[in-house]
């Protein structure tokens, strides 16, 4: 199997490319790359009073198997509290189709492609846009949790080719007074 080509060359922040209909006057895309990325929320999903989420830092592009690997590394840390007390949710998806148009390089190239000619390419993966200051990743805790939340993240911002900062954020309890629940009940 041939490995894959470096992301250099797809990383740019650009208009994403969708173009795939169910009417093929529309749709120019032979086919559609799978999704890798295999689960997008996981855990218990509750309301919980804190949030970390891993928040990025530069506008780039993220190919679907950094998002899976990053999530796989979040969530093997997570598993080790429990499987109650979480919440994981990855917040992009992969919309953007990443294309290549092959050139062939060495003796006989000449005869063997197009060059740039018919340069719209073959479909070769997916990709997510992501924008500076977009949240990537959150995980949903109680307040004693928030201390593997942000390890579980910062594992996951190793597998992304962006570089991230990581966020907390803390809900105000609702106080719960008799006159609130008599209100409440009234109405």
């Amino acid at each position: 199997m041939a490995r894959l080509r470096s992301w250099v060359c797809y990383r740019d922040y650009k208009r994403p490319y969708t173009r795939y209909s169910k009417f093929s006057k529309y749709c120019y895309i032979r086919a559609r790359p799978a999704n890798r990325v295999s689960r997008f929320a996981m855990g218990k999903q509750e309301d919980f009073p804190c949030k970390v989420h891993l928040v990025s830092k530069q506008q780039m592009a993220v190919r679907d198997n950094a998002i899976e690997s990053a999530r796989m590394a979040a969530v093997r840390l997570m598993e080790t509290i429990g499987k109650t007390g979480w919440f994981l949710q990855i917040r992009i998806f992969p919309h953007h189709i990443v294309r290549e148009n092959p050139l062939a390089a060495g003796a006989g190239a000449d005869r063997m492609s197009t060059g740039m000619a018919h340069n719209y390419g073959k479909p070769i993966g997916i990709a997510a846009q992501v924008r500076q200051g977009q949240q990537v990743i959150s995980v949903h805790t109680t307040k004693d949790k928030t201390s593997t939340a942000r390890a579980a993240l910062l594992k996951a911002s190793y597998k992304l080719p962006f570089t991230t900062s990581i966020m907390i954020e803390t809900m105000k309890p609702v106080l719960r007074t008799k006159t609130a629940l008599k209100a409440k009940a009234v109405a």
